[in-house]
């Protein structure tokens, strides 16, 4: 035991020598897409608060009910986030909206692609397969250390972050759905003479939309669980009041600020839902 703790592989010395080395010699490279992030980001944040609250909230109402044909949706919808704007929050709140709508479309642009062609080539998925766990399992302090070195204080590290622990559930669920497609569906499509971008379009897509979907909306809740770990790196957002109120032990802060993440998370999770799937369920 003691020989094989004496000569210890230095795997924690070979990453910090290769984030050293990033950080010294593409430190213009990381600057400029921080520079590009953070623009982004704070141009969506500015055009959402530029809305006035009520106009916002009547605005996301009348989605939902595009969306699903559902009063009682609208109706909590409209109650939630006038609470919100009662408790204080509202600002943090379109900060949140704005980073978990950035990290999701993100997540859902590069993992929906990369999904379908692990469908297609099993030896991708089999390749790419450990990569993923590592991202999902590993502690997600672990991201802010080299983000926060690479990137700087602010609301980039803590996106790129949230973008590495939320994107493995869009890749393995639109490889799932792809993969699950029956065979016979894709004979036929053949038989008629479908090109392969035909059937992917025309079959295999439409087939895997319901679990597609699936990932968007875990995707969802994962970006927001970030939230509060994005805010130790200066993103700003729900997770700001809650650090504080741990930080000053402030219960009643912290269980308003928490209270309204949650109401984030379930509207979007009812939002983003299929109409199909919510029928069935009833």
């Amino acid at each position: 035991m003691d020989l094989l703790e004496e000569y210890k592989i230095p795997l924690g010395k070979w990453i910090s020598s290769f984030v050293d080395f990033l950080n010294e010699h593409a430190a213009w490279f990381f600057n400029f897409i921080s520079d590009v992030l953070g623009f982004l980001i704070e141009g969506l944040i500015d055009v959402m608060q530029a809305i006035p609250a009520l106009v916002l909230i009547a605005l996301l109402a009348a989605g939902a009910y595009w969306l699903h044909r559902s009063i009682h949706l609208v109706v909590g919808l409209v109650l939630s986030l006038l609470l919100i704007v009662n408790l204080g929050y509202w600002e943090e709140t379109i900060e949140t909206l704005a980073l978990v709508i950035f990290a999701t479309a993100t997540c859902m642009i590069i993992g929906v692609p990369i999904g379908i062609a692990s469908a297609h080539r099993p030896w991708l998925y089999t390749a790419i397969r450990p990569v993923l766990d590592l991202m999902q399992t590993i502690p997600t302090f672990v991201y802010l250390i080299p983000t926060l070195i690479l990137f700087g204080l602010g609301v980039v590290p803590g996106l790129i972050s949230t973008v590495i622990f939320a994107i493995p559930a869009p890749i393995r669920l639109t490889y799932l759905g792809v993969s699950s497609v029956p065979k016979t569906l894709v004979e036929a499509g053949e038989a008629f003479g479908a090109t392969k971008r035909q059937l992917l379009w025309k079959v295999e897509l439409p087939h895997a939309m319901p679990t597609i979907m699936a990932g968007l909306t875990q995707c969802i809740m994962l970006s927001l669980s970030m939230v509060v770990i994005a805010a130790l790196v200066g993103a700003d957002g729900l997770g700001k009041p809650v650090v504080r109120a741990l930080n000053t032990v402030n219960i009643a802060r912290g269980f308003e600020a928490g209270l309204a993440i949650v109401i984030v998370a379930i509207l979007l999770d009812r939002i983003c839902k299929q109409r199909d799937v919510k029928a069935k369920e009833r």
